[in-house]
């Protein structure tokens, strides 16, 4: 007897998704207007904690509150996952993953590498994502099947080059034990490939894959709030997105490359066991 093949989810309504790509381009431009224009010119990195971190905090809890607001006034019946702990059930099929800061020590010392990050998921599948870099005066977004932008411009992953002349981002945990983990996975890969670059925000870093500004990217440790959006615009611009093999993007691992350097660097991940104590 000939089995039931596994039917592939249906494609969300072109209404709804042009309504949830409405929304999340008007929170991350929102907040990130918030963010960009609310920070002090001094913030600065005092010589004691208390000071700075607590405007950074602020400025967090504020964008939230401001991306929270604004799709439950929209969409009152979505549900809701944040970063900064604000979670609410839905009954609409629908669960927004927001980032309201990604890149909190980039915007503390006022490095430009930090983002606003919405994705909308139908169903627990993300097919909608916004990325907004205010700094960077960069929008990226994508819509499943539709492909990624970056401020209106397609976007498309760069060719695979050598594995050896691959270029390749990462990030690092904040627990001690777990960093000292990364390192030794850094240490085995970076005399393989072009060179390592680590630019402190995830989301980031994801769509610089998309845009074909980096060749991989890989991260242990990463929350569905800063992966959601950015694989999903890494994936419609041509990158492949998984994690340990056999798993798709999830907090063990979350890897991101064009085709041809995927492979490989999933494959020396594995070897490494990226993932593991």
């Amino acid at each position: 007897m000939e089995e039931n093949p596994v039917t592939a989810p249906a494609q969300p309504d072109d209404r709804l998704l042009d309504d949830l790509l409405d929304v999340a381009l008007d929170a991350a431009r929102q907040a990130g207007a918030l963010l960009r224009d609310g920070r002090p010119a001094d913030l600065g990195v005092a010589g004691t904690k208390s000071s700075p971190v607590d405007v950074v905090t602020e400025m967090d809890l504020a964008s939230e509150k401001l991306v929270l607001e604004l799709i439950t006034g929209r969409r009152p019946a979505d549900g809701y996952l944040g970063e900064e702990g604000a979670e609410r059930p839905g009954t609409s099929g629908v669960r927004w993953v927001v980032d309201p800061l990604d890149g909190t020590v980039n915007y503390l010392y006022g490095l430009p590498s930090w983002a606003v990050s919405v994705a909308a998921e139908v169903d627990g599948r993300a097919v909608v994502g916004v990325v907004y870099a205010p700094a960077r005066d960069e929008l990226f977004h994508a819509v499943l099947g539709r492909g990624a932008r970056l401020n209106g411009r397609p976007l498309a992953t760069r060719p695979a080059p050598p594995w050896g002349q691959a270029l390749i981002a990462t990030g690092f945990n904040y627990v001690q034990p777990v960093r000292v983990r990364q390192a030794e996975v850094l240490l085995a890969l970076m005399p393989e490939v072009r060179d390592i670059r680590r630019g402190g925000a995830a989301a980031v870093d994801l769509c610089d894959v998309a845009a074909g500004r980096l060749d991989g990217y890989y991260e242990r440790g990463l929350a569905p709030w800063d992966r959601a959006a950015g694989c999903l615009i890494a994936a419609e611009a041509g990158a492949l997105t998984g994690g340990r093999p056999g798993h798709g993007p999830e907090g063990e691992l979350t890897v991101a490359a064009a085709p041809g350097v995927y492979e490989p660097l999933q494959e020396r991940l594995a070897a490494l066991r990226a993932w593991a104590d």
